[in-house]
């Protein structure tokens, strides 16, 4: 049995909980910390766990019976709380995005290492029946060479959204909508369609008068096998609305889930190839269900590395493709230049002080509250 330590006990967080609570016969949560002492109370009452609370999550790094710590903190907070766990170590689940910088993501590599750990971070789309199956299906090679990919995040957020202390900065978030957003998408992206050789970016800031950091972004993207892509990143559209379209020689195929294929007439023009599309759809169809999805996919694939000794399928290395992703679109945006992967420590937005140094506050931040109210948020949207 594994013990589990969950810090930070935010809306995310009850995803988190309630994934250990499903996987009870392999893992149980031993530990909450929250600098907010009360609401800790109060989810440990909420999902009536056995367990101990703590305002410090420093008074739990020698504690022999938790072995996974679920890091659910902001993002600024991330690399801190995961080395001191790593180094002595335990098994680190960390929230997306990994950290606020490459810098930072490479010293938690490092005490991965050191303390003979595993880390992962969240990517939990990944653990979703059309995106695992669309996955496996590329790498059956139904598509063929693949040509290109767009990828939209498109969500809406109210001002309020960053009345929230800590979001809305570029010092203690770490971005907007690229990097608290978006990531989701940019992790399929490259998990779909593998390493980037360069992109160019631009970002702005439309509609959130109370945030520093952009709440619309868009790139184009070379990847290393030739093909080509684009990614949209925003808060301005009304609803939930994110998709991945992906573009081969055989067909396309798209999230959520739709196969097209097309053959051509003598004049050039398409129609559909009803056959072939037939094919790739029982082949897809074929592909098995995952027994867990969302978190509890992910959790339990996590625990299951832990117990098999075994990267988990979104590892500490994953984590960091995407954030250089992020990284290389912030770094082209506000220096206008196209961006090389990979990125290294000479490049000027590797730290978190040369991010600093080098992005633009598109508002000051007006508004500060230290929680909302357990309302409950959304997690996925259509994708």
């Amino acid at each position: 049995m594994l013990g589990v330590a969950v810090l930070g006990v935010g809306d995310i967080a009850n995803t988190h909980i309630e994934a250990f609570c499903q996987l009870k016969n392999r893992c149980r949560i031993i530990a909450l910390a929250d600098v907010n002492i009360r609401k800790a109370e109060e989810k440990k009452k909420k999902y009536a766990l056995d367990c101990d609370v703590t305002d410090d999550y420093r008074s739990l790094l020698e504690r022999e019976d938790i072995q996974i710590v679920s890091i659910c903190l902001p993002p600024a907070l991330h690399c801190r709380a995961a080395v001191e766990f790593l180094d002595r170590g335990k098994h680190v689940l960390c929230e997306k995005p990994m950290a606020v910088s490459l810098e930072e993501c490479d010293r938690m590599l490092k005490s991965a290492e050191k303390g003979h750990a595993r880390l992962g971070i969240v990517a939990q789309n990944r653990f979703k029946q059309d995106v695992m199956k669309t996955k496996k299906l590329i790498d059956q090679g139904a598509l063929g060479r693949l040509l290109y990919a767009q990828a939209n995040s498109l969500w809406w957020r109210g001002d309020h959204y960053y009345d929230l202390c800590w979001r809305g900065t570029w010092e203690k978030e770490g971005g907007g909508c690229t990097f608290i957003h978006a990531v989701h998408h940019i992790d399929l992206f490259l998990w779909m369609m593998g390493e980037v050789e360069s992109l160019q970016a631009m970002v702005d800031n439309q509609n959130h008068s109370g945030s520093e950091v952009e709440d619309v972004s868009m790139c184009m993207v070379r990847f290393k096998s030739g093909a080509a892509g684009t990614l949209v990143s925003s808060l301005l559209h009304h609803g939930e609305k994110q998709n991945l379209f992906i573009d081969g020689v055989k067909g396309s195929i798209e999230i959520p889930h739709y196969l097209s294929v097309s053959k051509q007439l003598q004049n050039g023009y398409p129609v559909c190839d009803e056959d072939v599309c037939r094919q790739l759809e029982e082949q897809y169809e074929a592909i098995p269900d995952l027994k867990y999805t969302g978190h509890t996919g992910q959790i339990e694939d996590f625990v299951a590395a832990v117990e098999q000794d075994r990267e988990p399928l979104v590892s500490g290395k994953d984590g960091r493709l995407t954030m250089e992703f992020i990284t290389a679109v912030y770094q082209s945006a506000f220096l206008g230049c196209r961006v090389n992967f990979p990125m290294t420590e000479v490049d000027p937005f590797y730290s978190k002080e040369g991010i600093l140094k080098h992005t633009v506050k598109f508002h000051e931040k007006t508004k500060s509250v230290d929680s909302f109210a357990d309302i409950g948020i959304s997690v996925g949207g259509t994708l």
